[in-house]
C-alpha cells in the first residue's frame, strides 16, 4: 500500500513561516502526497512554487462559529489564489443545538460558491460531538453537496479515533469520502484508518 497517496501533509501552526511551508511543499512533492493542506496566506506562495502540488487550506479555521458568508469569502478567495481542496468546519453549536438545517446549507453554500471541479471536506469535529451526534453529522454531510467528511481540526480536546471512523462508515449510503486527521502519526496508524474506510489522512508527520 502506498499511504503517501493518501496524505494530505499538514502544517497549520500560528508560527508556521514561509521556509516551513516550502520545505512542507518539496517533502509533499517527493512523496507524492495526495496535497499539502496550509493556512490560506500561504496559498499564492505554494501555488507559485510548486504549481504542480495539490493544496489544500481550511476555512472557519479551528472553530467553525464564524459566519456563513464568512466561510464562503474565505473559500472564493483560496480557491482564486491556487487552492484545489477546501477543509471547512461545520458550526459545532449549531450542530449540538439541532439546526441541523442550518449545517447543510451552509455545506451546500460553500459547495456552490467554489463549484464542483474543487474539492470540500466537511470537519465536524469528533471531540465535541457525542455518539449519536457523530452519526448524525456524518449523515447531514453525506446528504450535502460535500465530497468528504473529516473527523478533526487537530486543534480540539482530541483527534481521529477508530471508534469514530466505525460510526461514521456505517451511516454513509452516498459515497461521501471519509477523511481522518488529528493524532495520527505511524504508518501502522495510518494503514489502519485506511482498512476501515479512509480516503484520506491529515498528517503533520510523515512515516
Amino acid at each position: 500500500m502506498n499511504i503517501y497517496e493518501h496524505i494530505d501533509y499538514t502544517l497549520l501552526k500560528a508560527d508556521t513561516t514561509y521556509k516551513d511551508i516550502f520545505n512542507l511543499c518539496r517533502t509533499a512533492l517527493v512523496k507524492n502526497c495526495a496535497s499539502v493542506c496550509i493556512p490560506s496566506h500561504f496559498v499564492e506562495f505554494a501555488h507559485k512554487h510548486f504549481p504542480s502540488l495539490t493544496i489544500c487550506t481550511v476555512v472557519g479555521f479551528p472553530l467553525g462559529n464564524s459566519t456563513t458568508e464568512t466561510k464562503i469569502t474565505e473559500a472564493i478567495d483560496a480557491i482564486y489564489h491556487g487552492a484545489e481542496e477546501i477543509d471547512m468546519v461545520i458550526n459545532i453549536g449549531d450542530m449540538k443545538h439541532g439546526n441541523y438545517e442550518y449545517v447543510l446549507d451552509e455545506i451546500n453554500n460553500i459547495k456552490i460558491a467554489i463549484g464542483d471541479e474543487y474539492i470540500l471536506k466537511v470537519i465536524i469535529e469528533t471531540c465535541y460531538l457525542t455518539k449519536e451526534e457523530i452519526a448524525v453529522a456524518t449523515s447531514i454531510v453525506d446528504t450535502s453537496m460535500a465530497d468528504y467528511v473529516k473527523t478533526s481540526t487537530g486543534f480540539g480536546s482530541r483527534g481521529a479515533s477508530f471508534a469514530d471512523i466505525i460510526i461514521m462508515k456505517k451511516v454513509i449510503n452516498n459515497n461521501t469520502k471519509i477523511k481522518a486527521s488529528g493524532g495520527i502519526r505511524t504508518k501502522e496508524e495510518m494503514e489502519k484508518y485506511i482498512a476501515l474506510g479512509c480516503d484520506r489522512i491529515g498528517a503533520s508527520k510523515l512515516p
